[in-house]
């Protein structure tokens, strides 16, 4: 690699002649020059990968000079160099985007020390990262082999994630092959213990389970609404992974401060109309069929499968005996609703409760499969991952969030179900009344490979609805996808990398439920 080029500007530049000795030693090439006017024309013709820059110097100031360099070229990093330690002039120099700040006297570890920060950063956070993940890997693949229990698993998907985000400062790709096998090895075994284990959660009573979408606003949500008190916004982002959460937290950490980042199970499958209704609702869908026949609408039947949304939580309030409490609904599904909520977000402080149903990064999920340009645009996990910041970050959503930040109110964020990228089709049969969906299948006579799925031959027994004699569902496990036989092949290249939801991975069943605060 080719020494870095450091451009030292102090007008004392005899008395630092040790020290520019000193970094030249340690393999930088430094061009020094006394005076702010000399450094503003060597940047315009010469490459420098950083400045020292002295803060006071007669004819023109540092700050100054910053000012000018940056005109130039807004990507140098900038070390203002000062004897002056007043609160004013730091606020000044942050404010002008410099990268460090040093105060005189210096000694030559502390410039050293300050270029190592800047130069070799990257390289040395991705060794670090590397050889970290390497100390972490052992004790992952112990934790897999250890029999984990729910937390277990969701403990074991936190780390997962944080190694998948910690990946992507790592210039190594055997090492990011790596992770992406402990990764795979890691939903296999998740797999196993759904299969094993779903069943029991949701038909006994007795059973050691964790909080589901059907329990959320129990444990999750009420314990922090008090009537007339501080008011609550549960804000519901559909289809919200927990790698996206962590996406977006650094903005929602901008104005909000975060109490519990924690994790629950979405109930299979991990699809709208089942998970959604049944955190609203407070049921499993089977318990909904019942008490809302005309509301709940199976697979094959005709209409919305979400219109009721705010007709089950009133019946939830009113079964938790909470129907004293004031809430109000909102959902967003387009632009216009969006700026509404911006325009209107003040009105919500008026309430005990208020739900926001945000529908966007589903909608871009299931885009993203339909637009070439979109799989561009989110090819994979990480590129997924920043589209979804980059829309927050600028959406109406955070608008509305940034309008009430300087109330005081609890704001609990969580989503319905997350999803998975999809690559090894399956071959599943079933009649025409059989579900689109292609991570689960529900319909009549089903044939398909059952090692390659998760089947109820009796729904009941995986808290479903049971809308026809010999009906069934069955679960996409891991990275796979379901698809006739008719035109396989096609089916099969056209959905082979997209984002698809209802069957059963860490990532679409273990999900974020995030408890902040405003920071007044």
């Amino acid at each position: 690699m080719s020494a870095a080029k450091i451009l030292w500007v102090d007008d004392e530049m005899e008395s630092l002649k040790s020290q520019i000795m000193f970094l030249e030693n340690k393999g930088y090439e430094v061009k020094s020059l006394s005076n702010g006017f000399d450094a503003i024309d060597y940047v315009k013709d010469n490459i420098v990968d950083v400045v020292l820059l002295d803060e006071s110097m007669p004819g023109i100031t540092g700050l100054e000079t910053l000012q000018k360099i940056k005109e130039i070229n807004s990507q140098v990093p900038i070390v203002l160099i000062t004897k002056n330690e007043t609160e004013n002039l730091m606020d000044e120099a942050i404010g002008s985007q410099i990268t460090d700040y040093l105060i005189k006297p210096v000694n030559p570890n502390q410039v050293w020390l300050s270029l190592k920060k800047i130069v070799d950063n990257r390289r040395l956070v991705a060794e670090k990262t590397t050889s970290a993940y390497q100390r972490q890997f052992r004790d992952l693949f112990m934790a897999l082999n250890d029999n984990p229990d729910y937390n277990g698993w969701m403990d074991i998907y936190k780390k997962l994630v944080y190694w998948e985000l910690e990946m992507k400062k790592s210039d190594s790709p055997e090492m990011q092959e790596v992770f992406q096998s402990q990764k795979n090895e890691a939903n296999t075994e998740f797999f196993k213990f759904i299969s094993k284990n779903y069943s029991d959660w949701v038909t006994n009573p007795a059973a050691q389970s964790p909080i589901m979408s059907h329990t959320l606003m129990k444990y999750k949500v009420f314990p922090h609404v008090e009537k007339s008190g501080v008011p609550t916004i549960f804000l519901l982002i559909d289809n919200l992974r927990f790698d996206q959460w962590k996406a977006i937290q650094p903005i929602f950490s901008e104005n909000f401060r975060i109490h519990e980042e924690e994790t629950f199970y979405s109930i299979l499958p991990t699809a709208t109309q089942y998970s959604r209704n049944a955190i609203f609702a407070g049921m499993l869908p089977i318990d909904i069929e019942k008490q809302f026949p005309t509301e709940w609408k199976n697979d094959d039947e005709e209409g919305g499968k979400n219109l009721f949304e705010q007709d089950f939580f009133k019946a939830q309030l009113k079964k938790l005996r909470k129907d004293d409490l004031k809430y109000s609904y909102t959902k967003i599904t387009n632009h216009q609703d969006a700026q509404k909520l911006v325009d209107n977000v003040h009105n919500l402080l008026s309430n005990d409760i208020s739900i926001i149903v945000y529908n966007f990064v589903d909608m871009l999920s299931h885009a993203r499969t339909e637009m070439e340009v979109l799989k561009e645009l989110a090819a994979d996990e990480v590129s997924y991952r920043s589209l979804t910041a980059s829309w927050f970050e600028h959406s109406p959503l955070h608008q509305a969030l940034k309008k009430i930040a300087d109330k005081k109110l609890n704001l609990i964020v969580a989503t319905d179900h997350g999803s998975v990228r999809v690559n090894s089709p399956q071959k599943v049969v079933g009649d025409k009344q059989t579900t689109a969906n292609l991570r689960y299948k529900h319909g009549r006579n089903l044939n398909y490979e059952a090692k390659e799925v998760l089947a109820f031959r009796d729904p009941r027994q995986a808290g479903l609805p049971v809308p026809n004699v010999n009906s069934s569902f069955i679960f996409a496990k891991q990275d796979g996808y379901l698809c006739y036989p008719n035109n396989y092949n096609h089916f099969a290249n056209y959905y082979r990398n997209t984002f698809q939801h209802g069957g059963v991975s860490l990532e679409e069943m273990i999900i974020p439920v995030i408890r902040m605060t405003t920071k007044v």
